[in-house]
């Protein structure tokens, strides 16, 4: 068993993993998972640079995981910090940069997006094998960016485009709700993403999606009627199109204070959820795939992987 730290910085969130990985078997055993919303990427579409109080909320995050690896004796050697869409994107990464090295000890690496796509496709995917069948299109909402990935046993080819749930929300100014021509002006840039993504990536091709992160995992929760939100009953769940499709009109519909009442909701998902949920629709319905199977293990766990 090799112990590991693995940190993902998107433009929402950043997540930390502790784990031990036992290659023999395939499984990383959790020590502590945990995530904060600390929407790195605020104002980066409009601005291209990261703002001020952004930096410093990741930079408060990255203290306190820096306490809990060190509580758990893992060595810079074996701890690996990547970086998303927002950090790809910012004028000033230089500041983000140095501000984790002097936090964590270690350079974070601001990845390419097919790189990204890379770790998300091992870490959704390992479990996985043999299970359901492939190929794969694995399909990772972020904040930022989402990433499509399609492979068997590796990846046959994988597209970065910029529709992330927060991009989406600020690029087309949402108001709350929405009103019909924001909704109009969302989905055509929704779909001219799925068209970039589909010249790199058969999306027609794959017999199981996989979907993942925050946006997935709640649109997942509201549809199997979770009371509180349960990791456990999320992680491989299967979700109908039908079901997206309610989930994504009833978010959509919704003020901010009945979308902050759902009892899955993280606050910190609550202004932009409807815009994740509307990029999983239109995937399910340019794919043609009658479900979702949705992944609580995604690019954090891959970037355990390669660490160990």
């Amino acid at each position: 068993m090799t112990r590991v730290a693995a940190i993902d910085c998107g433009t929402n969130s950043i997540r930390l993993l502790i784990a031990d990985a036992d290659p023999a078997t395939g499984l990383l055993v959790d020590l502590d998972r945990r995530m904060e919303i600390v929407r790195l990427g605020q104002g980066v579409d409009r601005t291209g640079r990261l703002a001020p109080e952004a930096l410093e909320r990741t930079f408060a995050a990255c203290r306190a995981y820096a306490a809990a690896i060190r509580g758990h004796g893992i060595t810079p050697d074996r701890t690996r910090f990547v970086a998303t869409s927002a950090s790809r994107d910012a004028s000033n990464r230089d500041d983000f940069t140095r501000g984790v090295q002097d936090i964590l000890g270690i350079v974070p690496e601001v990845i390419t997006g097919d790189e990204e796509a890379a770790l998300s496709f091992t870490g959704a995917t390992r479990e996985l094998r043999g299970t359901v069948a492939p190929p794969y299109l694995v399909l990772d909402i972020g904040g930022g960016s989402t990433e499509f990935v399609l492979g068997d046993t590796a990846v046959r080819a994988a597209r970065s485009v910029d529709i992330g749930c927060v991009r989406l929300t600020e690029r087309h100014g949402l108001s709350d709700p929405p009103t019909g021509a924001q909704l109009a002006a969302m989905t055509a840039d929704i779909e001219a993403a799925l068209d970039l993504a589909a010249e790199r990536v058969p999306l027609t091709e794959t017999h199981t999606l996989i979907g993942l992160a925050g946006s997935v995992t709640t649109v997942a929760a509201i549809a199997i009627g979770l009371p509180a939100y349960d990791s456990a009953a999320i992680h491989h769940s299967r979700v109908t199109a039908d079901g997206v499709r309610e989930v994504t009109a009833r978010l959509l519909a919704a003020t901010h204070g009945e979308r902050a009442a759902i009892p899955v909701m993280h606050p910190g998902r609550v202004d932009v959820i409807g815009a994740g949920a509307l990029v999983l629709q239109k995937v399910m319905e340019r794919t043609g795939a009658r479900e979702v199977v949705v992944s609580e293990h995604d690019i954090l766990d891959g970037i355990g992987w390669s660490v160990a």
